[in-house]
């Protein structure tokens, strides 16, 4: 008798505990060794007045098994209820979002018959920090976080994988033609770390013209990695282009815990009609079987379900006339894989999961040990990010220009990074937030930066908010105004 894996499961909500429950009966007949623990979370624990959605009990069994199956929740509207899959994924250092991405043709409908992509997104990060700010009645701000260790992190996980399930090419998309900093060292990492792979193949593209060519051409791609918020929307996209959003499983990986999902949500209006198709939360099972290296059970699955697939026998979200057999519900679909199990496709490619050796780890973005350069930091200046009603900016410099002090002065004036003061040309649509940049041509002390922001707090103007300006090596850690 194999020994048992220790995982954490979650029913969820909505469609969710049918999915679930169809998933578990197919794992169980394929012989799956696994441990159950089950929490609750989702909105009921919302409900309790728990705006996490999750209990201290429940993380105590995330932190002792490190797998987590989870299913569909519903976030309640309002109330500054948290999203628990944001959650989960930063509190347990889940840095790896990966999704396949794979057409099913000719028993799926899609335009891209060849299909077979995996989109590896950071999951830490990016604008998915969440660090808003309401800066004036009409300005709002995000900060977009790109930092090198994860950056780091997703990119070598990406060529790890890679290189684990013999993929060919790595690519990576991001826009560093306009973030020139954030995505600039997301694009530098990507090349130091695709240098230490010479046998995988690596390309970039400017996301906007990638997700162009991946919508057109997917077969162009094989791995893709990405930041947070173009992985969230391209995975997404890629997943129906390649034939459903519905069939999509979804492994969200860190060092300490695992969680396996279906990509899709929790559906409250098909809840228990016996309606849903659970083949996205299947498949995120797939993944996890993989992961805690129960290969043989996950290819056994696997094959069985694209048997199911292949048979025509299909829920009612991908069902198709003179295409499907048989329309069937969650529970008839699962008792039709559990039918299969052992089973191959014929036309569809079967797959098989290789075991790793005993001891082996799985796949890890962790990069080797040893320091990494640390830059000389000089601080130069300070942003001042004011509110000014009145929109005019040369009556804005006219007030603060001589508030700069000793060593400092007002270097520019802009409105939502376009550059107004000096010399701004009136067509220059302005909102009621400027950005005042101090400078000096030497190194100075904080003090005189705070002074600088004193002195135009006392000038009755209103601060919105502050951002000091230092050089890294030499080389300005701020990037210039359009314009300036």
């Amino acid at each position: 008798m194999p020994t048992k894996t220790p995982i954490t499961v979650a029913h969820g909500d909505g469609i969710g505990p049918e999915i679930m429950n169809a998933t578990l009966q197919i794992l169980e007949a394929a012989g799956a060794a696994l441990d159950i623990e089950t929490i609750e979370i989702g909105e009921k624990v919302y409900l309790r007045g728990n705006s996490a959605g999750i209990e201290p009990s429940s993380w105590k069994s995330l932190l002792r098994t490190k797998v987590f199956l989870k299913a569909p929740i519903t976030t309640p509207q309002g109330g500054g209820f948290k999203s628990l899959n944001v959650t989960t994924r930063k509190t347990l250092g889940q840095y790896a979002n990966v999704r396949p991405c794979v057409s099913y043709h000719p028993f799926v409908d899609t335009k891209h018959p060849n299909m077979d992509v995996v989109i590896v997104r950071e999951n830490e990060e990016d604008l998915y920090a969440g660090i808003e700010y309401q800066l004036t009645p009409e300005v709002t701000s995000c900060i977009k976080l790109i930092s090198r260790p994860g950056s780091e992190k997703i990119i070598r996980y990406a060529f790890e994988y890679a290189r684990l399930h013999n993929r060919k090419k790595v690519t990576c998309f991001m826009k560093d033609n306009i973030m020139k900093m954030t995505d600039g060292l997301f694009h530098r990492v990507f090349d130091e770390i695709a240098a230490l792979y010479p046998e995988i193949q690596k390309e970039v593209w400017i996301v906007d013209i990638g997700a162009a060519k991946m919508a057109d051409t997917p077969e162009a791609f094989d791995v893709i990695v990405m930041p947070n918020l173009y992985g969230d929307i391209l995975s997404d996209v890629a997943a129906q282009i390649a034939g459903s959003v519905g069939l999509a499983g979804s492994a969200n990986i860190g060092e300490a815990c695992a969680m396996f999902e279906a990509i899709h949500g929790s559906a409250p209006r098909r809840a228990g009609q016996n309606l849903a198709n659970p083949s996205g939360l299947l498949l995120g099972a797939v993944l996890m079987l993989v992961h805690i290296n129960q290969a043989e059970v996950a290819g056994r699955v696997h094959n069985a379900w694209l048997r199911t697939i292949e048979d025509g026998v299909h829920t009612y979200d991908i069902f198709t006339d003179g295409v499907s057999t048989q329309k069937v519900g969650t529970r008839e679909f699962a008792a039709a894989v559990i039918a299969r199990m052992g089973q191959k496709p014929n036309r569809l490619k079967a797959v098989t999961y290789v075991q790793r050796p005993e001891g082996a780890a799985s796949v890890t973005g962790e990069r080797p040990g040893g320091p990494s350069h640390t830059p000389a930091m000089e601080l130069k200046g300070i942003d001042v990010f004011v509110y000014w009603p009145s929109r005019n900016p040369n009556q804005l410099a006219e007030a603060v220009g001589g508030l700069a002090g000793e060593g400092l002065r007002l270097q520019m004036i802009d409105n939502r990074g376009v550059k107004v003061w000096p010399a701004g040309m009136a067509e220059t649509f302005c909102t009621d937030s400027f950005r005042c940049r101090f400078m000096s041509e030497t190194p100075t002390p904080m003090g005189r930066l705070i002074e600088v922001v004193k002195r135009i707090s006392d000038a009755g103007i209103d601060i919105a908010l502050t951002q000091s300006l230092r050089t890294f090596d030499g080389q300005n850690g701020f990037t210039l105004a359009q314009g300036q």
